[in-house]
């Protein structure tokens, strides 16, 4: 096969086989832990050496031979309408593991489907009804098209919005529905999203500094920005579904359990938690709030650092919505922060007490419920407006 190895197409050829090599790794690890998501994921790096193969190809001289110049022109590489519902159902099914693949969610790839079937035209009139390139006239590939380039871009900023939407909703729900949000916020969607915000930015950068998308030979910095982008989205999201995998075993099992916490709903497809915006309707319950009150101190349930909403609503032998805008409208707080409360207190009087000659202030804060280091810090300055540090400092001097 012919290839001629060039700077240009080696440099690419090098990301192109990467994004290969870790589209499988990344499916492979989904499929041996059973992470969904995982599929997602190495469909969309494979899309994205694709994405870049007929510039691999190109710079190593497909273009001026046959019969590579027809496999480049016939071939759909650059899948723009299909990369953007692919990073969607990613992080869709990411937040929620037991999330099923419906009919309805077919319509998001519509517009793949549509161009697929374009391109199968194309090739079938061009190579089989005239036998000449009628629609190729122009020598120019139809993947590069102005068209498709700005309706592809225009389909990946309309997805960027909808994974952030899931996302905040994700954030609501947690924080509303389990006592150890913070631990399970997905740090990794957070850099994901802001990857996928770079090469949207990179794309209307180089869109503005070279316009004429048609003009393959001056697009090879792109291409570059491009391929070291989705090359560390590919690590980054390889070692993320390791770890994934690692903690379905070690940590507390999100993929069933806790996926039925974030996204229960009653019968009537309601959802079963409050939301600390939603005060209006009844008043609030004074005798549960008393009740849910009296439970956190006299049997410390908040020393569970796996203490969910259910958990509380089970003990007090009433709905978790009711619990939930007990807590939202009692306390005008979240469940997550309501929660940390009664631990913060814990910790702050302990610590003031003869137990910190034998436990670190660390020590404590787990005893208290709180799972890490991190989270601890991160709850006590959000309620007490300063870090553990700064507090117990000043404290003392007092």
């Amino acid at each position: 096969m012919y290839f001629d190895f060039g700077p240009k197409s080696s440099i690419l050829f090098l990301f192109f086989i990467h994004g290969i090599v870790f589209s499988i790794l990344i499916c492979n690890n989904g499929f041996k832990n059973g992470i969904k998501s995982n599929y997602w994921l190495a469909s969309f790096v494979f899309l994205c050496a694709m994405y870049i193969a007929p510039f691999v190809l190109g710079y190593g001289g497909w273009y001026s031979r046959q019969p590579y110049r027809d496999v480049l022109f016939y071939t759909p590489f650059q899948q723009l309408f299909l990369m953007p519902p692919l990073l969607f159902f990613y992080i869709k099914s990411l937040l929620n593991p037991s999330y099923i693949f419906k009919k309805k969610d077919w319509l998001h790839f519509l517009p793949a489907i549509l161009y697929l079937l374009y391109a199968i035209i194309i090739w079938v009139i061009d190579d089989f009804i005239v036998n000449d390139y009628y629609f190729y006239a122009d020598n120019r590939d139809k993947d590069l098209d102005l068209w498709y380039q700005v309706s592809g871009f225009g389909l990946m900023v309309f997805y960027l919005f909808k994974c952030l939407q899931l996302y905040q909703e994700y954030k609501r729900n947690t924080y509303q529905t389990v006592s150890f949000a913070d631990s399970i916020l997905f740090d990794w969607i957070q850099k994901f999203l802001i990857i996928y915000l770079l090469l949207l930015m990179i794309r209307i950068l180089f869109f503005f500094l070279n316009p004429e998308w048609a003009n393959f030979g001056s697009k090879f910095w792109y291409y570059i920005s491009f391929s070291i982008l989705f090359y560390f989205l590919s690590i980054s999201g390889y070692i993320n579904s390791v770890k994934m995998g690692i903690s379905l075993s070690n940590h507390y099992n999100f993929n069933q359990p806790l996926s039925d916490l974030l996204h229960s709903e009653d019968k009537r497809g309601s959802s079963i938690i409050g939301s600390e915006e939603d005060h209006t309707g009844a008043a609030v319950d004074e005798n549960l709030k008393s009740r849910l009150e009296n439970l956190m101190i006299t049997e410390k349930t908040y020393k569970n650092p796996d203490l969910t909403l259910f958990d509380i609503a089970q003990s007090l032998g009433t709905h978790p919505k009711k619990v939930s805008n007990t807590v939202n409208k009692g306390f005008n707080m979240n469940f997550n922060d309501f929660v940390n409360s009664f631990r913060i207190q814990e910790v702050i009087q302990t610590f003031q007490s003869q137990n910190t000659i034998t436990k670190t202030l660390l020590g404590i804060a787990l005893d208290s419920g709180f799972n890490s280091k991190s989270t601890f810090n991160r709850a006590f300055k959000k309620q007490m407006k300063m870090t553990p540090k700064e507090y117990f400092k000043n404290n003392t001097q007092k």
